[in-house]
């Protein structure tokens, strides 16, 4: 499956975003599907993710403030960024894997090319 994200950009404090990650080559409903984050100069974070089973999870940094959620018929899985902080700055990346949900980084077979988002105080 390839993954394409979209949706960064600028925003200020307090501010909404809403990424984008549209399949091809696969069913996103068919993987497990999760948006990671990578801040300079960190590691890459888990942010949210939603199983086969339509399960969602979320960091306990964004809960509250982030969802995540797949339209099949657009083959796409979003992610609704809400109130957001200057902490939330950094590159954003879809990923996908088959079999269960996990919150692990190496767990993830397919990856996006990542979008920026920027939030600025």
């Amino acid at each position: 499956v390839q993954l394409q994200a979209s949706g960064g950009g600028l925003v200020q404090v307090g501010g909404s975003l809403r990424l984008s990650c549209a399949a091809s080559g696969g069913t996103v409903s068919t993987y497990a599907m999760a948006w990671f984050r990578q801040a300079p100069g960190k590691p890459r974070e888990f942010v949210g993710g939603i199983g086969r089973s339509s399960l969602t999870y979320y960091a306990d940094s964004v809960e509250g403030r982030f969802t995540i959620y797949r339209d099949n018929a657009k083959n796409t899985v979003y992610l609704q960024m809400n109130s957001l902080k200057p902490d939330d700055t950094a590159v954003y990346f879809c990923a996908a894997r088959g079999g269960l949900f996990v919150t692990l980084v190496t767990q993830y077979d397919y990856w996006g090319q990542g979008t920026l988002v920027t939030v600025s105080s």
